[in-house]
């Protein structure tokens, strides 16, 4: 086909000499619509992802690869590329809601129903808490259950429920809190891998647990009560572990004494005995010159301790009727 114009006719808008090819017009026309889409694909088929995450790339609504932190393609209406936060700590709330969280699914809708716990002596408590966890499998977090996050919840409620039942209200309002956080993780972690939820169970905090308004003035009561009887217990054992030991002290000193003095006495005794038998050996072989030894040694002793001696003839006859042996009073000194 070819398109030509006379002199006569209006002006062409093609220039002198052209001839119109659909056929190839057409091929022109499909090729300039393909560089378009390709431009178009290349400019809207990169997704950024953030370093603190990575991306499940999906062809056709299955799993494809998973991609890291950086620039990935995504061929339009083909891929799709879901950004999941791997390396946050996420937690869901349960009794309260955070304003403005940051994780869409992290306050309760329902915080009222949910801290209400009946506990194992059938009494109530408010007990609101927290779950921390991190997505540790992003394929099994895709694919491995329905709404992950909302059966996390449900486990989450589950086990704190069946743990606050085991314990008494008391051991749920003071001593127990340690004990129930460390039990509700184990399970939940437990229950978590079960259900192939791909998330890591990372902590589970208890907030602030507390009685019904309705029964807050009694518990208080109690509270204050069970607070002076751990002091005057406390008291108790600090008199007690003050005593104890100053009486198991006062006991030994007591004891080392006695044994001091028993060993004391004995090798004293055994020395005695020994010096008596060398001394009966002397004896009997010179009788007069020990017993003269044994006087003088005897006067050595005596002597030094009397303040006065008189020493007398045993020739002289009479001298004790007329002897003064007492001191004579000193006569006042004269007045000047």
């Amino acid at each position: 086909m070819q398109i030509t114009t006379s002199s006569g006719s209006s002006a062409s808008p093609f220039p002198p000499g052209f001839q119109f090819h659909p056929f190839r017009f057409l091929l022109g026309l499909i090729g300039l619509i393909g560089i378009v889409i390709t431009f178009l694909s290349l400019l809207l088929g990169f997704v950024s992802i953030p370093t603190n995450s990575v991306g499940v790339k999906l062809r056709f609504g299955a799993y494809h690869s998973t991609e890291g932190p950086g620039l990935a393609y995504a061929i339009p209406y083909v891929d799709e590329i879901r950004i999941i936060p791997t390396q946050r700590l996420l937690k869901l709330e349960f009794g309260f809601t955070t304003p403005q969280a940051m994780n869409e699914f992290q306050g309760d809708p329902e915080p009222e129903d949910t801290e209400i716990m009946i506990t194992g002596d059938l009494n109530t408590a408010l007990v609101p808490w927290v779950v921390q966890y991190r997505i540790a499998d992003p394929k099994q977090y895709l694919f491995g259950a329905r709404e992950p996050e909302k059966t996390l919840r449900d486990l989450s409620e589950s086990v704190m429920r069946e743990v606050i039942g085991d314990r008494t209200v008391d051991e749920v309002l003071t001593i127990g809190r340690h004990d129930i956080e460390t039990s509700a993780l184990a399970r939940l972690a437990k229950s978590s891998a079960d259900y192939g939820l791909g998330m890591a169970i990372q902590q589970v905090q208890l907030a602030t647990v507390r009685p019904p308004p309705a029964v807050q003035a009694a518990f208080n009561e109690v509270n204050q009560a069970q607070q002076e009887k751990q002091t005057a217990i406390n008291q108790a054992w600090a008199i007690y572990n003050d005593a104890v030991p100053n009486a198991r002290g006062q006991a030994k000193g007591r004891e080392k004494q006695a044994e001091a003095y028993a060993f004391r006495r004995v090798n004293g005794a055994k020395g005695d005995t020994e010096k008596f038998s060398l001394l009966l050996a002397e004896y009997s072989k010179a009788p007069e010159i020990t017993r003269q030894r044994l006087y003088f040694e005897s006067m050595q002793f005596i002597l030094p301790a009397l303040d006065r001696k008189v020493v007398v003839d045993d020739s002289i006859k009479g001298v004790l009727q007329t002897l003064p042996l007492m001191a004579p009073t000193p006569a006042p000194a004269a007045q000047p």
